[in-house]
Order: C-alpha cells, then sequence, then structure tokens
C-alpha cells in the first residue's frame, strides 16, 4: 500500500525522461496520456488498499500516514538520467514486482480467512500484470530498434526479488543473444547476464545476518515484535 501510494513520485519521474514527458500536464501524446492513464489506476490501488487498511482497526493509521508522508516528501532516484530507456526498464521491474507482491498477499489472505482481501489485492495484481506487459513489450522495443544502447544502460535493485524479476527479464529480452555490440555494450552484456547469480550470493548472506539480528518493535501494527 505504501508503495502504491507514493504515486506523485512515480508520475514525476516518468515526466523527467526525454522524448515521452508530459510538457504541459494535459498534453496528447501517446506517452503523456499513458502516464496520465497509468497513474490514475495505480492511484485506485492505494485509495482502496488505504481504506481498506484504515477500516480493519488493525493498524496504527497515524504511523502509515506519516510513512507515506515522508516517503513522497523524500523522493527517490531510479538513476534513470532523464532516459527512457532506463525509465522503461526501471517501471518494467517494478510493475513485475508489485504484480508478485500482490499476488502473494492475495493468496495468504485466502489461506488466513480474509476472502475480501484476497480479492483486492488479486484485482490489483492482475492491473500490475497488464502494466508490466506494456512496459516489457516497450522495452522489447527498444532491444529491437538500438539493441547497443540499451545493453548499456540496465540497471537492477538488489534485492532477492528483484534479482527474480531480473533473471526473467533477461530471459525474457534475451540480453545474453543480443549480438550487434560495441565492447562496451558486451562487457555491459555480461555484466547483467550474470547478476541474478551474484544478488543471490548476497542475499544469502543478508538472510543469515537477518538471523542473529534482534527483534524491533514496528510502529505500523502498534509496536508489534518483528
Amino acid at each position: 500500500m505504501i508503495t502504491e501510494e507514493a504515486l506523485p513520485t512515480y508520475q514525476t519521474i516518468l515526466n523527467t525522461l526525454d522524448g515521452v514527458r508530459d510538457e504541459t500536464g494535459a498534453s496528447l501524446i501517446s506517452w503523456a496520456v499513458w502516464t496520465r492513464a497509468w497513474t490514475a489506476e495505480e492511484n485506485r490501488h492505494g485509495d482502496l488498499l488505504n481504506k481498506y487498511l484504515y477500516l480493519s482497526g488493525r493498524v496504527d493509521m497515524r504511523q502509515i500516514e506519516k510513512t507515506i508522508q515522508y516517503l513522497i516528501g523524500s523522493g527517490m532516484d531510479p538513476r534513470t538520467e532523464n532516459n527512457p530507456y532506463l525509465g522503461f526498464i526501471y517501471t518494467t521491474f517494478q510493475e513485475r514486482a508489485t504484480f508478485i507482491c500482490h499476488g502473494n498477499t492475495a493468496r495468504l489472505a485466502e489461506n488466513h480467512g480474509d476472502p475480501k482481501l484476497a480479492q483486492i489485492c488479486g484485482t490489483i495484481a492482475s492491473d500490475e500484470k497488464r502494466h508490466e506487459t506494456a512496459y516489457t513489450k516497450i522495452v522489447e522495443k527498444l532491444f529491437e530498434i538500438d539493441p547497443d544502447e540499451v545493453a548499456q544502460r540496465l540497471g537492477v535493485y538488489t534485492t532477492k526479488d528483484y534479482a527474480d524479476i531480473l533473471e526473467f527479464l533477461v530471459g525474457r529480452w534475451k540480453v545474453e543473444k543480443l549480438t550487434v555490440l560495441s565492447g562496451e555494450g558486451r562487457r555491459a552484456q555480461d555484466y547483467v547476464c550474470g547478476l541474478p547469480s551474484r544478488i543471490r550470493r548476497l542475499e544469502e548472506r543478508a538472510q543469515r545476518q537477518a538471523k542473529e539480528s534482534p527483534t524491533i518493535p514496528f510502529s505500523w501494527i502498534f509496536d508489534r515484535k518483528v
């Protein structure tokens, strides 16, 4: 829910990308129309989940709203450098991540006797899957028309889930099979294709360290220890 509520930041990032930004806030170019429609749909996700948590009475909404305030106020730096190649690779990763997250939450909710939450999260997961499909096809086209430039600009998030996503998308986009590359492009290709195994090793080390860490109060759930 916190991720969905940070939509102002995500729309701002998309509107910094060269060649695809919404110059006026009401531009009729296809990129701008897509960004506004995508933002509106994602905003529904945040609203729905926020209302569900509020009505459940089981979380400390003051702490959650403070988190949202700080998150949006702080902004974020996805390292897109105003470049649409990096921007749409980032959104592809993000959409697949939220699809997986909401889908898993739906299954957990169903297993623990909350069919309404399962329905909510399942519906949101299906939306995120459609978004992922759109961004994946955009990046596929980028690989088709400019493989060398895209290969040099790939990036990744260093968590287990994002390692899984990276492995999936590198395979989907056939990064390892790109051939018309400069020397720098080939080095980037080797680096990106080797990242999943590297990240998994880092994740395993982080998990071992986490097991040795003490529990701490989690303010969103009335200071429950986690």
